[in-house]
């Protein structure tokens, strides 16, 4: 299966349904009271984990994803029916962005763990919600609220208890052959892997642990060299990092300049990931020169207050230990505190509902932006008078003439509301 960690989606939610204004029209009763419904709510886009999927790939071939809109309200206070929700099913480990500001909005580690991405238009009020004792006939209904709408970026992370990390042909895809059931490309040239693998490594009937062999790393992969970014991304949520350095001193190479290099790497990405738990893997040991140079690189990463072990993935020499060792360095983590950037709202919520802005517009004098006054003006119908009026109320309630007349407006100007245009007078919302 082909495997992708990144995607860009639509998500559109549905409107609300439109109030509805009626009356009671029964035989031998002249005047019946108000009697519309309101309208349906809008089916809302969520997104939920699931284990079934382990690729974002499906998402190459479908990128919008809009649910129904909610039916209109009808007579006799009967409620429109509300749309459908849509299901996007991703992959358990999905991050969720912003796509414009690249904000973390959700992290969907857990199966079956929802969130909504697009929430669903609130459904109009029937004239029916608007009688009291001074108005006990009101001819106005309340339109549909519209849904929310955004792109999004997703961004799968492997969610293994163990990282394999090292430069390319270390030896790490054969590692994990050996000790699992996962069957990765295995050649000897560099960057054979260049997509993350997973395996399950089961030592005994109640004991297991998934391990994953991220590709190979380069210097300057904390920058972005090469494919640096979207390996180390898998990096971030492993627990125990196996860093698999070639003893062999093969094509030249320095283990201990391989060792550090990958250190320098991990920690220019992540500060996080300089303080994961490490333990060194020294590869290839039936080499002739294995052992010399295991010897200094021993009494080098013992001095940086690291752990050694030496394995040959071609005999299979040290393995067994290593799992096992692997295994109870999983068993001893501590969870790390999560990100506070994770907003613990809906989609498309903010902390004061009321707050706007005033700016220059494009193609009006002004624009005003704001979730309760772009609400208002969505699921208001300025061809009803008692509408009209009840806006106006608002209009004054959230002080935005008060905002204009300290932008400069002029009696005149126009005002631009999302699609809406209006002419400014003094004391009047148009």
């Amino acid at each position: 299966m082909i495997f992708t960690d990144k995607a860009r989606i639509y998500v559109e939610a549905g409107k609300g349904g439109d109030g509805m204004s009626s009356f009671r029209r029964e035989k031998f009763v002249e005047m019946g009271g108000p009697n519309g419904g309101n309208g349906g709510k809008g089916g809302s886009v969520i997104l939920k984990a699931t284990a079934d999927l382990n690729t974002l790939v499906d998402f190459r071939y479908k990128r919008k994803f809009i649910a129904k809109n909610g039916n209109g309200g009808g007579t006799q206070n009967c409620t429109g029916a509300r749309g459908t929700d849509v299901i996007v099913k991703v992959p358990v480990g999905t991050l969720v962005k912003d796509d414009q500001t690249g904000a973390r909005i959700a992290d969907l580690t857990e199966d079956g763990q929802e969130y909504i991405a697009a929430k669903g238009g609130r459904g109009g009020k029937g004239n029916a919600c608007y009688v009291n004792s001074i108005k006990r006939a009101p001819t106005f209904a309340e339109k549909g609220e519209p849904g929310t709408h955004t792109w999004l970026k997703l961004e799968l992370k492997l969610l293994a208890d163990v990282g394999l990390v090292g430069y390319p042909s270390v030896g790490k895809s054969s590692i994990i052959s050996r000790v699992s059931a996962a069957r990765p490309e295995i050649a000897a040239y560099h960057f054979t892997t260049l997509t993350p693998v997973l395996g399950v490594v089961r030592l005994d009937s109640e004991r297991s642990f998934v391990l994953a062999d991220i590709p190979g790393l380069i210097e300057g992969a904390s920058k972005g060299v090469g494919l640096g970014h979207d390996f180390l991304r898998h990096v971030e949520r492993t627990k125990v990092l196996l860093h698999v350095v070639d003893v062999s001193g093969m094509e030249g190479r320095d283990p201990i300049d391989d060792f550090n290099k990958i250190n320098k790497e991990l920690a220019a990405y992540s500060a996080k990931l300089a303080k994961r738990t490490q333990l060194v893997v020294a590869n290839k040991m039936d080499m002739p020169d294995s052992p010399a140079n295991f010897e200094k690189l021993k009494a080098y990463v013992e001095g940086q207050g690291y752990q050694i072990m030496a394995v040959s993935a071609v005999t299979g020499a040290g393995l067994k230990e290593l799992m096992n060792k692997a295994f109870n360095l999983v068993q001893a983590y501590v969870p790390e505190p999560e990100a506070a950037d994770i907003p613990t709202l809906g989609a498309g919520e903010e902390l004061d509902q009321d707050k706007f802005e005033v700016i220059k517009g494009n193609d009006t004098d002004f624009e005003v932006k704001g979730k309760a006054i772009e609400r208002l003006v969505a699921m208001t119908n300025f061809d009803n008078d008692e509408a009209l009026y009840r806006f106006q109320l608002i209009w004054k309630r959230l002080h935005i003439e008060e905002a204009l007349k300290a932008a400069g407006i002029k009696e005149g100007q126009t005002v631009r509301i999302l699609d809406m245009v209006f002419n400014y007078k003094e004391g009047s919302a148009v």
